[in-house]
């Protein structure tokens, strides 16, 4: 039982993981207060935990809890040899701590040589190590894919940037940030009305922190794309990510004069001609035409190929989750979603770039044709704790951990956004939940034009300014966020040439730590996760 002085003298972050445990829904956006009241109501287990518990981002060094075992950053485990894994996770901490605090600290982007070619391959092992202790074919796949490519390296890769950040940028404003910004994370999906809108499209590693750390990762994720995707020498890849850069300043400051970023949508009748294309070309599919492609000839269940595997006999076990889903989110069903009856299974394989070899399941949801036309996919993916965490510099805004914290940044984010985006546990595990539409879709960057990249550039820089104005308006922040970062910005010529330096730099690295990474991958480094012998 939870007594009234254990809630009073608990943390906020001690109080989330009772809330977990309970399946509080909304917790994640819950104050402390909040969330003290509601397990209150409850009068749940005590809100302190044992000692030798530990919070959210803090798992005990010799074991795992299974909703921890995730790649997105790594935790100290237990093989079954019974060595640990070996993890550097706290030692970052207390490197954010210490350089957020001002303290001189050799950060990662110091080193050379032989020390950053080990310390890249510690790294994505740390970052890889339950698909790779697992013997997941896709982690060897995944390798592959990141081999073949700087760019998909660097999606592939998001711990190995952030630990580059540490600490970094402390001073400034937080937000909500997205945490993985690149041209590749914005896209057509479905809104709450289940028309199409554009927007980001991947909140696998928000995390408060301060603004500039996505519009750090993004800058670099232009000049890479733009030089490997749209064949670009250096200036044009300057050229584009400042129009990325520009884009943001000149967005936010429109959000500081006018404040209509909580009812903004980037919609078929309302967005640039070169948006407005992506999303009538996604509309050109029917929902029946593309169910056509992913049932079976009865239109009955899935069909089977390489990339979906139907587990038709888990149905039921689905449509507990799926009940737990509902519940648990507090989803308003809409009508074109029948009963929620689950009418089949089907594992998903070879998806995403860093999501690659994490457990994903499409679950099909029957119509009210009951024909196999127009029934609902839900996709439900094995969450990843952020590549953020740890690693940003202390604040006092705090979020859940796994899928839930995945689910507010989606709520925070998209105004009126996928009313399936959601949470849900399975087997221990923690899963995110989102709607899969016919109409989702993502710009074809290998068929733009000089001039289209930069309107693209400049379309996105837009857009992430628009999601980092939500953070006071739907998010944890409690000051007016637009003000402070323009503000923060100063001389917005010199912030965008300070951000455009810092890229290119960072693209170079890129490039040199993909070199490291081809050698290591050839020689077999990434075939077994590095063990404490002592």
């Amino acid at each position: 039982m939870t007594s009234s002085d254990q809630r009073d003298t608990a943390t906020r972050d001690e109080l989330l993981r009772l809330a977990r445990k309970q399946g509080i829904p909304g917790r994640s956006r819950m104050t402390r207060a909040q969330l003290a009241a509601e397990l209150a109501e409850r009068d749940g287990p005590a809100a302190r935990p044992d000692a030798d518990q530990q919070a959210p981002d803090q798992p005990a060094p010799e074991q795992k809890a299974p909703d921890q075992q995730t790649d997105g950053q790594p935790t100290a485990g237990q093989r079954p040899h019974g060595r640990a894994i070996a993890s550097r996770v706290e030692a970052f901490r207390r490197m954010a701590e210490a350089r957020a605090a001002g303290e001189m600290v050799l950060i990662p982007r110091m080193l050379t040589g032989n020390d950053r070619r080990v310390h890249v391959r510690q790294t994505v092992r740390e970052d890889h190590e339950m698909r790779i202790a697992g013997h997941a074919i896709e982690a060897q796949e995944k390798f592959d894919k990141l081999a073949g490519s700087v760019y998909h390296f660097f999606r592939g890769t998001n711990l190995l940037f952030y630990r580059d950040l540490v600490g970094e940028d402390a001073r400034l404003p937080t937000v909500l940030a997205l945490g993985d910004v690149h041209p590749g994370n914005f896209g057509v999906m479905p809104s709450a009305d289940n028309v199409p809108i554009f927007g980001v499209n991947d909140f696998d590693d928000a995390y408060y922190a301060p603004f500039t750390w996505d519009l750090k990762r993004g800058a670099v994720g232009f000049v890479l794309a733009a030089g490997e995707k749209g064949g670009h020498g250096p200036d044009k890849q300057r050229a584009i990510t400042r129009r990325f850069l520009t884009g943001y300043v000149e967005g936010m400051a429109s959000y500081a004069a006018d404040a209509t970023e909580d009812s903004e949508q980037l919609r078929l009748d309302n967005a640039p001609p070169l948006i407005a294309e992506l999303i009538a070309g996604a509309l050109e599919t029917t929902r029946s035409e593309w169910l056509a492609g992913l049932l079976d000839e009865t239109r009955g269940g899935f069909r089977t190929n390489d990339e979906v595997v139907p587990v038709s006999s888990r149905r039921a076990e689905f449509q507990d989750v799926v009940e737990r889903f509902v519940e648990g989110n507090q989803v308003p069903v809409p009508e074109r979603a029948g009963r929620m009856r689950v009418k089949d299974v089907a594992e998903r394989k070879s998806a995403g770039t860093a999501s690659l070899g994490l457990p994903r399941f499409f679950v099909l949801i029957e119509g009210p044709r009951a024909d196999g036309t127009d029934d609902l996919l839900l996709e439900f993916k094995q969450a990843r704790r952020s590549a953020l965490s740890g690693l940003v510099p202390p604040s006092e805004y705090q979020m859940d951990g796994m899928a839930d914290r995945i689910r507010h940044a989606q709520r925070v984010h998209l105004v009126n956004g996928d009313v399936f985006y959601g949470s849900v546990d399975i087997d221990g595990r923690s899963f995110m939940v989102r709607e899969r539409a016919p109409f989702r879709d993502s710009i074809s960057l290998g068929k733009l034009s000089r001039r289209e990249w930069k309107e693209y550039a400049e379309i996105c820089g837009r857009v992430l300014a628009h999601t980092h104005a939500m953070s006071d308006d739907s998010g944890n922040v409690d000051y007016d966020v637009e003000p402070a970062i323009l503000e923060a910005i100063g001389s917005r010529e010199l912030f965008v040439d300070d951000v455009l330096r810092f890229a290119e730099e960072a693209a170079a690295r890129v490039r040199q730590d993909h070199e490291y990474f081809v050698a290591d991958h050839a020689l077999g480094a990434f075939r077994n996760v590095d063990v404490v012998y002592r």
